[in-house]
């Protein structure tokens, strides 16, 4: 696979149960808890409704007929704030190490500075060291608490970015 056969474009209603089932895929794959994290997230199952809102927006990558992860931007629950929430971003082992993070990182904080967002925040956890690697490389600072109330209580490394 190279990375010139690899989309990235807004989500559809065909690609939920393939959005969902990587995402569950690679949250298993790092050994992530079941509760307190996305996976339990109800949105799973309908991300293409979930994000079909003023100022959210989800991307999937697709290889083929193949949808091989993606990521979101809404704004940050439960806080007051013009913040919004890097969400939902996971790749299969195939889509990693070729650059496409990178770029589905630019996707979505252009659309989220687009929006009129001030911040960018997100949450993740401390083992997932390349992730963490590649929100460092584009600003994203680490905070001492989380903003807002996401539900993602197992997450224990919070972000912000300025956008």
């Amino acid at each position: 696979m190279r990375k010139d056969t690899i989309v990235i474009r807004e989500i559809e209603l065909k690609d939920n149960a393939k959005i969902a089932e990587a995402i569950r895929s690679v949250l298993i794959e790092m050994g992530v808890p079941k509760v307190g994290t996305a996976y339990e997230d109800a949105a799973l199952d309908c991300m293409t409704e979930t994000y079909d809102q003023p100022r959210k927006a989800y991307f999937v990558v697709q290889y083929g007929e193949t949808v091989l992860g993606g990521a979101g931007i809404a704004p940050l629950d439960n806080y007051e704030g013009n913040v919004c929430e890097l969400q939902k971003m996971y790749f299969m082992a195939e889509a990693r190490g070729k650059g496409i993070g990178s770029d589905m990182m630019s996707k979505c904080l252009a659309f989220a500075k687009a929006s009129g967002f001030d911040q960018c925040y997100l949450e993740t956890l401390p083992y997932m060291k390349d992730a963490r690697k590649l929100y460092g490389k584009v600003g994203f600072k680490s905070l001492d608490k989380p903003l807002g109330n996401t539900g993602h209580y197992s997450c224990t490394e919070w972000m912000l970015k300025d956008l």
